[in-house]
């Protein structure tokens, strides 16, 4: 018998403790990708595809490795210098040290392997990446920590706070109430959501919010809508009004319209404007709440609203008397539910307009409505999260 340390026969030797390493491309979560000379994938933060580096391996696995950059033997084209003091250590942003073209390439690239890798189905002809018109200073939310007597961030592949008084991916609104926390560190332990609302005012509420008098006004394509703290918001506010424009215009006009994971209404209210019936289906109390006041003030009183979870609206069927032309939606980073997943081929709406922040769960997610009769015909990404590795992704789909 052999030892509980012995290698398995075939299985690739251990290599050496440090090695040079070329970076070939970048992995969905962020990290390089290379090969060690035993031809296993290394995975290594904080580098550049074309970076020479000298790495040592910081875990093994049978068909992969992680390592960390001892030394930067050469740089690759797509490097630069980050902006912020504390990149790397906070584990906020990903990718400062790669300019934004780069950036903007690895998730085109990110988005385009899910699809053909996971859902199996062709690229679309009409398939595009929208970049934010500024990598930095888009950010409208953010939730900061405070603990024994420090603010700033959470620390990369930690609990403990990565202190800090500016962060250059937030908006400039919240550039005060930041700093502010920072010199009047507050009691006791915990976070808090700052916001930044589209008139210029902001909020802070302790997380998760309690206080329904925290809330910020955004406008978008029209439409001022109410959202209170720890109701979802898309954070980007240079591309929110183009990521709403372009899902109504996907989603068309005509009878019958289900939105799904429907929110504070951002979607809700321009749509409910172009389809004669409109259901909502939210579960979220607070932006359920939001959004009865946000149609009440749009005068919208004819939506439909479903305070249930999606995936229990889809189990008791209460979806399939609507029979909806077109569904839109936008869940969260899990994707669907498998009573979602199964059940949203079978209300036979001629065309799905599906808003994703996680390339493999949108990937597996449409691979069921492609094996349910649906052809993926429009991709577009949206990059809202800049410096970081979020892929943020349109997909259109449609009864063949």
């Amino acid at each position: 018998m052999r030892g509980r340390n012995e290698r398995r026969r075939g299985a690739p030797s251990a290599p050496q403790a440090s090695f040079e390493l070329r970076i070939d491309s970048l992995a969905k979560g962020g990290e390089g990708v290379g090969h060690a000379p035993d031809g296993r994938v290394v995975f290594v933060a904080f580098t550049a595809p074309g970076d020479l580096v000298r790495v040592a391996v910081a875990a093994h696995h049978e068909r992969w490795l992680r390592g960390e950059v001892v030394e930067l033997l050469e740089a690759g084209p797509g490097r630069t210098d980050p902006l912020c003091p504390v990149f790397g250590a906070c584990g906020g942003c990903d990718w400062q040290h790669l300019d934004y073209a780069t950036q903007l390439e690895a998730k085109r690239q990110i988005l385009a392997d899910a699809i053909a890798r996971i859902a199996r189905l062709p690229l679309p002809e009409r398939f595009s990446f929208r970049p934010s018109p500024s990598p930095y200073g888009y950010r409208s939310r953010a939730r900061v920590a405070a603990r024994r007597g420090r603010v700033g961030f959470r620390r990369r592949h930690s609990h403990a706070v990565c202190a800090t008084s500016r962060c250059p991916v937030l908006v400039p609104a919240l550039d005060g109430p930041l700093a502010e926390l920072a010199a009047r560190p507050p009691e006791p332990t915990g976070e808090w959501e700052l916001t930044a609302g589209s008139d210029g005012r902001t909020s802070r509420a302790r997380s998760p919010v309690r206080d329904s008098g925290s809330h910020v006004e955004i406008e978008v394509l029209g439409e001022w809508l109410h959202v209170s703290g720890g109701s979802f918001l898309q954070a980007n506010v240079l591309l929110r009004e183009p990521l709403a424009a372009a899902v109504v215009d996907a989603a068309g006009s005509g009878g019958r319209c289900l939105e799904l994971f429907a929110g504070a209404g951002l979607f809700t209210l321009p749509l409910a404007r172009r389809f004669t019936r409109l259901l909502a289906v939210e579960s979220h109390p607070g932006a359920v709440a939001d959004l009865e006041d946000n149609l009440r003030t749009a005068a919208l009183p004819d939506v439909e609203i479903l305070a249930r979870p999606v995936e229990r609206a889809f189990e008791d069927d209460a979806l399939a008397a609507f029979r909806p032309e077109v569904v839109v939606l936008d869940p969260p980073r899990a994707g669907l539910e498998p009573a979602a997943r199964d059940g949203l081929p079978r209300l036979g709406a001629r065309r799905v307009v599906y808003v994703s922040c996680d390339p493999a769960t949108l990937a597996r997610d449409i691979g069921v409505l492609g094996d349910g009769g649906y052809a993926l015909v429009a991709l577009e990404g949206f990059d809202l999260f800049p410096q970081t590795a979020h892929v943020e992704a349109l997909a259109v789909l449609e009864r063949e």
